[in-house]
């Protein structure tokens, strides 16, 4: 099937949450609207113009909950220009209030169809009346090759010894992230004697108290605050990892997840992770724990780092079910949707151009894509 032609569009090329890099790639184009200081970034006419003067055959939004994006999406419409969201967000993100729900569906109406991160995402989105024949899969996927290339080491079972891999955390220091009780589940280990070097990236408002309370359990010379990492070091880091831990008391996707597996890497996320819908299968790739079961947690930890067969089984089947988070299944599902066909065999041939747009640096999900 013909490529097609890929633009960018970067809202901001800094972010107010991450301190990103901003990514380039010769397989898409990228248009900036402005950095993080300019308070003009998010004018929906800022957007519209840049629609108006491309005129693509399709534009992909997110951020489908802001007013801006909503008039942008409108106005696109009115240009005759086909306009779909993406979204990662599920019912059990947090506790829903009916009617801010009901009012939610109104910022919907503009779109013709979704490309969703996840089963319980795909769910969500039909609640606000979008057809499940609408409704492509493959939002917040990554570049399996990309992560691999910046690693600079063959993903696991090879390279790094197994004895010497710790375990590894990739999150911002937030409530929500619940990184709390990897501690008290390495804490468990330590005191079994069975504990190895927990690495937690990332930065944020409770760093403070993790590391007191890392000192207060006893493991703060076993725990490595890396603060916030760069997509390539965090590739780097991942090359040496044993287990990857997300135990998220909220978590819309967890993009780390593919990441991980695209290293050979298992994981252990909590039920409450988007990414587990199609990317963890308990006891073969990983396994999935409720976050609140620092017990359960921490048998999971002993299992991986003691028994380096189980390990090893793992891993590889990391690597075999690496590929559903592949940015491929992103231009699969843009194609469908695009080609307004969901079935494959279903497909019209292809436009002349596809249109995407990102709020911020990292635009991983489209590098394949032209």
């Amino acid at each position: 099937m013909p490529s097609r032609r890929v633009i960018g569009l970067e809202v901001l090329s800094e972010s107010t949450d991450y301190d990103w890099i901003s990514a380039s790639s010769q397989k898409f184009e990228k248009i900036t609207l402005a950095a993080r200081a300019d308070p003009k970034a998010w004018s929906p006419w800022r957007i519209a113009a840049v629609i108006a003067r491309l005129r693509p055959e399709a534009v992909f939004f997110c951020h489908y909950q802001r007013a801006e994006i909503f008039l942008a999406a409108t106005l696109a419409r009115a240009m005759g220009v086909r306009v779909f969201t993406m979204n990662d967000s599920k019912f059990d993100d947090y506790p829903r209030e009916l009617w801010r729900e009901v009012a939610k569906s109104l910022f919907f109406l503009p779109y013709q169809g979704a490309l969703a991160a996840s089963r319980r995402s795909a769910d969500y989105l039909r609640f606000f009346g979008i057809r499940k024949d609408r409704i492509a899969h493959g939002y917040d996927s990554i570049s399996v090759a990309r992560i691999r290339d910046l690693a600079k080491a063959p993903p696991a079972p090879d390279g790094a010894a197994f004895e010497g891999r710790h375990f590894t955390i990739v999150a911002r220091l937030l409530p929500k992230k619940n990184i709390a009780l990897a501690l008290r589940a390495l804490a468990i280990l330590a005191r079994a004697g069975q504990a190895r070097k927990l690495v937690i990236c990332g930065s944020g408002p409770l760093e403070f108290e993790l590391k007191a309370l890392a000192k207060d359990l006893g493991v703060s010379s076993l725990v490595d605050f890396k603060g916030f990492a760069q997509t390539e070091e965090v590739c780097r880091i991942l090359a040496q990892t044993l287990v990857l831990i997300l135990p998220s008391v909220e978590e819309q996707f967890g993009q780390v997840i593919p990441e991980a597996l695209s290293m050979g890497v298992p994981v252990l996320v909590s039920d409450n992770c988007g990414a587990r819908d199609h990317l963890v299968e308990t006891g073969v790739n990983g396994f999935i724990f409720e976050p609140t079961n620092v017990e359960g947690l921490a048998y999971f930890m002993r299992l991986l780092s003691t028994d380096e067969s189980t390990w090893r089984s793992m891993a590889l089947a990391a690597l075999r079910i690496a590929g559903r988070g592949d940015v491929s299944q992103f231009v699969t599902g843009v194609r469908q949707l695009v080609d307004g066909a969901i079935a494959p065999s279903l497909a019209q041939p292809p436009k002349a151009e596809t249109f995407a747009l990102r709020e911020e640096a990292e635009l991983e999900v489209i590098k394949d894509c032209a």
